[in-house]
């Protein structure tokens, strides 16, 4: 989680959300990878990841979970479109995206993989998320 928060610092993200069993600041080994990000990001803990999505959605923000889906939009062929909010779910470590928050979102967004396991750490997916999305907006 710490190394989330240092992303969304490199990115300017306005705010991280955890969900759910995410540990949260002040948690030791948080902090301990987020070196000092958690005080430049903006952050707040939701119990209920769906909450968290239709509290977003009638706030007007585009929510678009990181899965792989039949659905799916490769990473490399979404583009941000200009004055719209977004907010991106990134899943648990094992479990991926929850299918009930998959369906409240407006759609998926796939990162293109070649190996054989089909699945990256949760940070890393979403560096490259969001350098992809923000290196041409």
């Amino acid at each position: 989680m710490g190394s989330i928060f240092r992303s969304a610092d490199a990115f300017n993200v306005e705010k991280v959300v955890c969900c759910g069993i995410t540990p949260v600041p002040p948690n030791r080994d948080v902090l301990k990878s987020a070196l000092g990000s958690t005080e430049t990001v903006a952050w707040e803990y939701a119990a209920s990841t769906m909450d968290s999505i239709i509290q977003l959605k009638a706030q007007g923000v585009l929510c678009y979970a990181i899965e792989q889906t039949e659905q799916s939009i490769l990473l490399h062929q979404f583009a941000l479109q200009t004055g719209e909010r977004y907010a991106l779910v990134l899943g648990n470590e094992v479990d991926g995206v929850d299918q009930g928050v998959i369906d409240a979102c407006h759609g998926t967004i796939e990162v293109k993989q070649f190996g054989t396991k089909h699945s990256l750490n949760v940070a890393v997916c979403g560096g490259i998320v969001l350098h992809e999305l923000l290196k041409t907006s």
